[in-house]
């Protein structure tokens, strides 16, 4: 199967998907061209190392689910980010992955070729990573979603269902207390 690496288990997910011409066919599309965006996004939520592939599937689980509820007229993302939300706050709920989550910051490794740029950029990743943590749930999702994935504030109040002003107000807190965070980070590096 082309596109991203899946575990034979999702595979054997995807063989259940009704054949061409039906509905559901769609989402083996949305499966195969998302999966790297909602890995990505789950990383930026604070799911990281193994437990993001895990978690991604069960994000595509719950897609499955719900695909009859898509309306195509729609852009995808901003739905599949209700879903990966959801998924990485639950995941994140569990007291057993809180300590996983926060200590993989260090090992994100990029695999850019370039080894200045390299230590460089997952040195500003791991800064940023652990600035992310510092927010809570419902800030982090609408900066993730807004200034990581550029979507727009009024999809994020629709993939998160809370107002518009409300994704303005937690965007402003956010971005705010993620500034605060990685100065505070960077000094305290530069103080090592």
């Amino acid at each position: 199967m082309a596109g991203p690496r899946h575990s034979s288990g999702v595979q054997k997910n995807l063989a259940l998907v009704p054949p061409v011409g039906t509905r559901s066919t769609d989402f083996r599309d949305v499966f195969e061209a998302e999966f790297g965006y909602v890995l990505r996004t789950l990383h930026f939520l604070g799911v990281r190392g193994a437990d993001a592939e895990d978690v991604a599937h069960d994000v595509f689980l719950a897609v499955f689910r719900h695909f009859a509820d898509y309306d195509p007229s729609r852009p995808v993302r901003p739905w599949l980010f209700a879903f990966t939300y959801r998924a990485a706050r639950d995941f994140r709920a569990l007291a057993r992955h809180r300590a996983t989550a926060l200590g993989d910051a260090e090992r994100f490794v990029d695999p850019s070729p370039l080894p200045d740029a390299l230590a460089m950029r997952a040195e500003l990743q791991a800064l940023a990573l652990r600035a992310l943590d510092v927010l809570d749930e419902d800030e982090r999702a609408v900066l993730v979603a807004h200034d990581l994935n550029e979507l727009a504030a009024p999809e994020v109040a629709r993939a998160l269902a809370v107002p518009l002003n409300t994704v303005y107000s937690r965007l402003r807190r956010a971005r705010s207390k993620f500034e605060a965070a990685a100065r505070r980070f960077r000094a305290q590096e530069k103080n090592q």
